[in-house]
């Protein structure tokens, strides 16, 4: 199972408060997943944010050659570890470079200023052996000076280095020097799972066909998976069996709400999204396939499975050794 992360929940200590449930939620009945009782536990929701938050973070040469990112040192890993925040919170990363080369921490979707770019271009890259802290900023949505509406931080993001190679830093993308970022908001439902899923190129996760990764769960539960795509090519993500609205959290919001519905979105370099979905809803318990829907790049062994067992733990029809 990969399910290596770093979240505000493990900063805190613990689980993320609950709350309330939305509007629509409380006015609809819950629905069941293929052969599960729906729960009647309202779904644990994302607290306010406004924390200020630290954090320590290692860039590594792994054993095969690939560079990773990792919370302890010895622990990197690709993806590097998901990184979850409230929309308000300020986040301090201590950033040391183990590499015998030059590296950084870029950040998408979040607010920092220039000595927080991660460039060589602004000299806020860190060079061998030596550690800096950058910091990324969240913000809520709210109405600015001339009437206008801002958006806040809430969505699915990633980091990336931005050095390893070329002074763009291609190199340590494609080596793996890259992980996912969620920002929530206040009341956002919290999953049970999350998986980060990355096409880089031909490879997700940089592993190549055969080494595809899995992901397991059980029937019933909330999961959550956010996409990232690097490298030179665009992709398809598709997953079978389930559906997710197309906006910021892949629920919708009511029986009005005009998202379209969606199991399969175009995603090209550096793009992100991230959607919740119940596993096994109206489907039950499987290996699912996900893929990119791209035939040649599916031939080619941009699959994996996401294993969603019954209560009991079996997986119907699923040979792992096939």
């Amino acid at each position: 199972m990969d399910r290596r992360h770093f979240s505000r929940r493990m900063l805190a200590g613990g689980a993320a408060a609950a709350g309330l449930t939305s509007l629509s939620a409380a006015a609809l009945p819950p629905v069941a997943a293929a052969g599960v009782p729906a729960a009647a536990t309202p779904p644990k929701t994302a607290p306010a944010g406004g924390a200020v938050r630290h954090l320590r973070m290692y860039a590594e040469k792994l054993a095969d050659g690939q560079l990773g990112y990792g919370l302890e040192p010895g622990k990197a890993t690709v993806p590097g570890p998901l990184i979850e925040v409230n929309e308000g919170d300020t986040l301090h990363i201590e950033f040391t470079n183990t590499l015998d080369v030059a590296a950084s921490l870029h950040v998408h979707g979040l607010d920092y200023d220039i000595a927080n770019d991660g460039t060589r271009m602004n000299r806020s890259h860190v060079e061998p052996g030596a550690t800096r802290t950058y910091t990324w900023r969240t913000h809520r949505p709210g109405r600015r000076a001339d009437g206008t509406w801002r958006p806040g931080s809430a969505g699915y993001w990633h980091y990336h280095d931005h050095v390893v190679g070329t002074d763009h830093g291609t190199g340590g993308i494609r080596k793996g020097l890259y992980g996912g970022v969620i920002v929530r908001r206040e009341g956002d439902v919290l999953p049970d799972r999350t998986f980060t899923i990355v096409f880089n190129d031909m490879t997700i996760n940089n592993r190549p066909g055969h080494q595809s990764p899995n992901f397991e769960a059980t029937v019933g539960e909330r999961l959550e998976i956010v996409m990232i795509t690097h490298g030179e090519y665009y992709h398809t993500f598709h997953v079978h069996g389930h559906r997710w609205a197309d906006n910021r959290t892949g629920l919708l919001s009511g029986p009005d709400d005009p998202s379209p519905v969606i199991d399969n979105k175009i995603t090209g370099p550096a793009d992100s999204f991230g959607f919740q979905f119940v596993a096994g809803e109206l489907a039950g318990a499987g290996a699912w396939m996900y893929h990119c829907h791209v035939q040649s790049h599916s031939d080619m062994g941009m699959a994996g499975l996401l294993l969603i067992a019954k209560p009991d733990g079996t997986i119907p029809g699923y040979d792992p050794h096939h």
